[in-house]
């Protein structure tokens, strides 16, 4: 069999799977996030088909998950932790101590970056985060690539003793390319810490010296040849030249193919961005008089170049410094360095559909009931598939994982000796509640904050495509884990009040809100678990109930209240909004339309 037959066709984080399993990794670790979800979900799919013997997890944040991984390489074992970029903000602590430390074992930190962005609060760039906390990271270009860099960055970290960042961003994620799979490692490395308590347990005085041993690894890591960057057609001559990294290097060299450019404009292709090579700086600044840099999202590259005058990026508003750099944006600005003219097509702007909970999503009901309970109230959210609730005007803040009970608190606060205060109601997933919500949830409990909180509890992560959470008993492999009771852990947090109750029974679920509500305004926190499983999840596992078959009859008169107020993709307005009509394959048959959703009771069941 000759080699191109044993191609895979892999998604990016696939082929960063693989690459973790092939280099011998023996930890590895994360907490869910688009667009790095799968990274961990394909090495546990490796662990199981392949019978490697190492340690996956879903830890319940990402700083835990970092710890946990770290800890390996602080026993000599090959260790690697994934995440998004803003999940990295919430491991950023023991990542800092983690850069001075050192490490026995490599120590991999995949952080996906989302330009765009396509499904995160900001599009900050984690290799900004890197070199703040003075470690180096790598910029694959494909998915590829992301494997070879898996290799890279294990040398790299062991070599410098540092942990390394590998970055990959959405489109390098979720795109797909064969890559060779390779052998498994014949042998792997025993756990063996040695103790070492100036540098792994160091006091102010000792860190003071681990720094001046970072910046001297630094100055190092720039002139390892191994990650310098490539001159990917060195038959090019001339006085301008090209810089790119990440998946904006693998745009660039389509472009200048298509320009005719590839024999005319030197192309250099960074693969590590931080620190970048001193001999490459240097050389660049004497041999070329024109520089354009092309990377996502910030000028890093540019940034260490230091030469507003030649070199032409973001800094200087030449590349665009907000969302992706699209293949078109990368040949309008290789063309236009280059003298050129390119006539790009005018692709046509499709109106989208704005996205919304899936028909049968029990969240709806939860949203539909806190209006009904607090309709004057201030909805503070969280960050799931749930902030959807903004579509039902029932959220009015989101702004990072557990900041809703947080704010809920702060609203309080400042409308605390108003002479009307507001209710407050506060939504949290399950699995954020785990993540981020419970220290937020002492603090109120501590400070005798009255808002009401709302877990919405669906049994799964069901965002970032369905991970088990600490209740859930399951491990990132299916296997059984100790499940924790989420009821015990908000009465341990010191709730008095607490109600566990289905959003699918309407009726019952806008009652409990309602004294949920009552209670907070007279005593303190009060907290009602919404539990009722993701259809999604349920269908996937063959237990979906039996559908209810549902119709609109001619008693609707096209109010519109049923769109505005509960928001079912499955319910559809027709003959210029004058009535609605239900989808047959959209709706999944739930019912909890049926319940007095229709003012003028017109949704009945067939």
């Amino acid at each position: 069999m000759n080699q191109a037959d044993k191609k895979e066709l892999m998604m990016g984080n696939e082929a960063i799977a693989r690459g973790l399993i092939e280099n011998g990794c023996r930890i590895a670790t994360a907490y869910p996030g688009t667009p790095a979800s799968e990274i961990l979900a394909s090495v546990a799919a490796y662990q199981k088909r392949l019978g490697v013997d190492m340690h996956t997890q879903w830890a319940v944040n990402e700083k835990v998950a970092l710890e946990i991984a770290y800890a390996g390489s602080m026993a000599g074992l090959r260790s690697a932790v994934s995440m998004k970029q803003v999940g990295l903000n919430v491991a950023s602590d023991p990542l800092m101590s983690a850069a001075y430390m050192g490490c026995a074992g490599g120590f991999v930190i995949v952080s996906a970056d989302d330009p765009g962005p396509h499904s995160s609060q900001t599009e900050q760039d984690s290799r900004m985060m890197a070199m703040m906390a003075k470690i180096p990271v790598l910029d694959p270009d494909s998915p590829r690539q992301a494997k070879a860099l898996v290799a890279a960055a294990f040398d790299l970290s062991e070599t410098f003793s540092t942990p390394v960042m590998l970055r990959p961003t959405t489109r390098v994620c979720h795109s797909r390319q064969d890559v060779m799979p390779g052998d498994l490692p014949a042998t792997t490395a025993e756990p063996d810490f040695k103790k070492d308590p100036s540098r792994w347990a160091a006091t102010p005085k000792f860190r003071y010296q681990l720094h001046l041993e970072v910046e001297e690894k630094l100055a190092r890591i720039a002139e390892y040849a191994a990650t310098a960057p490539v001159l990917r057609n060195p038959q090019a001559s001339g006085r301008q030249a090209l810089v790119a990294s990440g998946v904006a290097a693998a745009y660039a060299a389509e472009a200048l193919s298509d320009l005719d450019l590839w024999d005319r404009l030197p192309f250099f292709q960074v693969q590590q961005p931080f620190p970048l090579h001193t001999d490459f700086s240097r050389q660049l600044l004497a041999d070329f008089d024109d520089i354009l840099v092309l990377e996502e999202t910030t000028g890093i590259i540019e940034m260490q170049l230091a030469d507003r005058q030649r070199v032409k990026g973001k800094l200087n508003h030449i590349v665009p410094r907000v969302g992706e750099l699209l293949p078109e944006t990368v040949m309008a600005l290789i063309a236009d360095f280059a003298g050129e003219t390119v006539d790009l097509p005018n692709l046509p702007q499709v109106p989208g559909r704005r996205p919304t909970l899936c028909a049968g999503c029990p969240h709806r009901a939860s949203f539909f009931a806190i209006k009904k309970a607090a309709p004057r109230g201030i909805y503070t959210s969280d960050i799931g598939c749930y902030t959807l609730g903004l579509n039902l005007k029932a959220v009015d803040t989101v702004l990072c994982m557990g900041a809703a009970i947080s704010q809920a608190a702060g609203f309080y606060h400042a409308y605390r000796h108003a002479e009307r205060r507001p209710d407050i109601v506060a939504t949290i997933g399950d699995s954020t509640f785990f993540h981020a919500g419970v220290p937020a949830l002492i603090d109120a409990v501590n400070q005798n904050v009255r808002l009401v909180l709302v877990i919405l509890d669906n049994r799964t992560t069901a965002m970032t495509g369905s991970q088990p959470t600490p209740a859930t008993g399951k491990g990132a492999g299916g296997e059984t884990l100790v499940k924790v009771d989420m009821e015990a852990l908000v009465k341990g947090c010191g709730v008095e009040f607490l109600e566990v109750r289905d959003p699918y029974d309407l009726k019952d679920f806008i009652a409990t809100v309602k004294k949920a509500v009552q209670f907070s305004r007279d005593q303190g926190p009060a907290v009602v678990i919404a539990r009722h499983p993701c259809i999604i999840d349920l269908a996937r596992q063959g237990q979906a109930a039996e559908p209810i078959p549902i119709t609109v009859t001619e008693d609707c008169d096209g109010c519109g209240y049923c769109h505005q107020h509960f928001e079912c993709p499955a319910l559809i307005p027709v003959d210029e909004g004058k009535r609605t009509v239900v989808d047959p394959l959209v709706c999944n048959g739930c019912g909890v339309c049926l319940q007095d959703i229709c003012p003028k009771g017109a949704i009945q069941r067939i």
